[in-house]
Formats: structure tokens, sequence, C-alpha cells
């Protein structure tokens, strides 16, 4: 394998960006900001919004779900623990992404991405995947893949226990060449061996494709590259292609013109969508993809994550407002509102910071 940059830089799919000034106090409640947490199983201030029951209220079947205008059912790829921490400066205590991860999968969803097997020497952050794996709770019917770069991280991932495992490439040769020092195609010849052993462990496989509306080096990019590398990864053996606005640059516009060329070479069926908010863009880009018949949609609680390549990046869309807005549209998840805003009190009250949910914003009592 070629030699990694001479400075850490983060996994293709977008790390945590910095959040906003902390400790901002709202009426008698902090809302998802606050002191670390003495103890996992300390209570969190809550957001009162009345009654959020699986399926209730909020869930209303709209005309266009009603016509078959979106999927009945979206698939929520909750990123948080790993896209959303990665990137963090000061680490997170091993209990504190133990205990999210367990409070996560009390809501429903049913694919928790749990924690990244990439050397300590570039992401700090997840020194302690292995601890992390062994430590959750794994209820039945809900993944918990893990990230896995290469051969090594991949063995190191399995030995801990994971059942799932996800690669990383990019539409960008520059954004490849940054990140991971190889071209585009040196970097699919990598993941061949990763692809081998998954096979003969029977272990599933993800694919991520970043930098499909935009890179921060090469600008626009071609929606032809998109489907090229999309269609290489899932010939692969990847079951599922996750298509990430890595910098938050795409409109629904250049979204539609995106995925009508990708799904010409891989099927609907096995795309999902990751967009970040840096223009506020990211609930408009998932309804276009919903629309073409997309119905898996990657986000992370609280609105954590981000791109440092991208300044004042607000990070992923938060799973708080994706839910909100499925459960208007009558599309089902499955999810827990109520207890997933409560999960984003807790890891912002850990992370001492404001929430970037506007859902969550909204519920607090002034």
């Amino acid at each position: 394998m070629a030699s990694l940059p001479p400075k850490p830089i983060t996994p293709v799919t977008p790390g945590a960006e910095r959040g906003p000034p902390q400790n901002k106090q709202l009426g008698r409640y902090k809302c998802a900001a606050g002191a670390l947490p003495a103890a996992p199983q300390h209570k969190m201030p809550r957001c009162d919004t009345g009654p959020a029951p699986r399926d209730g209220a909020w869930a209303q079947v709209s005309s266009a779900a009603a016509s078959g205008a979106y999927p009945k059912r979206v698939k929520v790829v909750e990123v948080g623990p790993r896209d959303g921490l990665q990137n963090e400066k000061n680490v997170v205590p091993t209990p504190v992404k133990i205990n999210l991860i367990n409070m996560l999968s009390e809501t429903g969803l049913q694919v928790i991405e749990a924690t990244s097997f990439v050397s300590p020497k570039w992401v700090p952050q997840m020194a302690d995947h292995t601890e992390v794996m062994q430590g959750i709770n794994k209820l039945p019917g809900i993944s918990y893949p893990v990230l896995t770069p290469n051969l090594k991280g991949f063995q190191a991932a399995v030995a801990a226990g994971a059942k799932e495992v996800s690669i990383f490439g990019a539409a960008s040769e520059l954004f490849t060449k940054k990140n991971i020092n190889c071209s585009i195609e040196e970097s699919l010849e990598r993941f061949e061996e990763v692809m081998k052993a998954a096979r003969e462990a029977s272990i599933p496989v993800r694919g991520y494709v970043s930098c499909v509306l935009g890179c921060p080096y090469e600008g626009k990019i071609s929606a032809a590259k998109v489907a090229e590398v999309s269609k290489k990864m899932y010939s692969m053996g990847c079951y599922e292609i996750s298509l990430g606005d890595t910098i938050g640059v795409g409109t629904p516009g250049s979204m539609r013109e995106m995925l009508a060329v990708v799904m010409k070479e891989v099927p609907v069926g096995a795309l999902a969508v990751h967009c970040h908010d840096t223009y506020g863009q990211a609930l408009a880009n998932i309804l276009v993809a919903l629309q073409m018949g997309v119905s898996v949609v990657d986000a992370s609680v609280a609105g954590l994550g981000g791109c440092p390549y991208a300044q004042g990046a607000s990070g992923n869309v938060a799973t708080e407002d994706l839910v909100y807005m499925l459960n208007g549209l009558g599309i089902h998840t499955g999810v827990d509102l109520q207890k997933l805003m409560d999960t984003g009190t807790f890891i912002c009250n850990a992370l001492n910071r404001k929430t970037n949910s506007k859902v969550s914003q909204a519920s607090c009592r002034l």
C-alpha cells in the first residue's frame, strides 16, 4: 500500500465540524449543551415537544406519499458515532461513545455506524474502536457497521466483532490524492483485497463515494465520473453505495442531474444519499433523492460532523430534522423522534455544545 500523507487527513466521508459557541442557556433548560455527564446513566434535560410516539401524530400521510411519489419506507443510516465524532479536537471518552450508541439503539434506528478501524496515528478519536465495539449492547435487528480503509483495518474490525464494514472512495482525483495519497484507480485496487476477505468471511460491505456534487479542490464534479466510480464499487460487491455531498455545495438541481446519471449504472435500490448542510440545502437535496426513488438516507444525530475542507460547514443533516420531515410526508422510518432528541441532548451535553438540529432547537421551551 502507498504511504499515507505526512499529515492526518480525515477519511473521505466527512468528519466533525466545530460547533457554535457553547453553554448558551435557553430559558430553564440547556437544550443540547452543558457539562459532560458524570456517568453514562445521567439523566439529560428533555426538550418538551409533547408525545412523539413511533409513527404517531406527526406521521400524517401526505397526498404526495399516498400517490406513490415517495418511498413508503426509508432506512435511516445513523453516522453520528463515527462520522459525527471523528474530527473532534478533544477525545470523547469511550463510555460516552458507548452510551451514545446504546441510546441510539433504543430509538428504532436500523443501522448505526459505530466507529472506524483506521490507524490511531491518523484519526486519534477512533483509537478506542475495539473497546467501543466490544462495549456496546448489540440489539437484534440492528446493524453496527464500521469503516475499514484497508485489509489490516478489516481484520481488526472482524476480530472486534464487526458484522458489516464500509469502504470509502471519491469521485475526485485531487481529493483522493490528498486524502489517501493515491489515484482513484489505485484506491479501487486497494479495496479489492478487502472485498475478497469480506466475501470469504460473509461480511457485507457498503461503499462510500465522496465529493459527488463538488470538490474543495476540483470544484464541480461530473456526474459521469460519479457514475463510473459508483459502478465500479458496486461491481466489486458493495451491496449499497452512499453518495456523499462531502462539502455540502449541492442543490436540488445538481442532485437530480447526478442521480439521473448514476441510476443508469447502479440500481436505485442500491443507492443512498449522504448530505451535508453547509449551504442549507441538505433536506431539499434529500427530498429530490426521495422523489427519484432513493430510500436510504445517512444522517447524524444533532447534526454532528462536517468537512474540514469547507469553512463554516454545519455538519451532516441532523437525524432529528430528517425524521421530522419524513414523518410529515407519511414515510415510515420506525424511529422514535423524542428518544432521538433525548439522545442528541445527551451527546451535545457531553461535547459541551448546542445542537445543530432545527427540530430540537424549536422544541425547547424558551
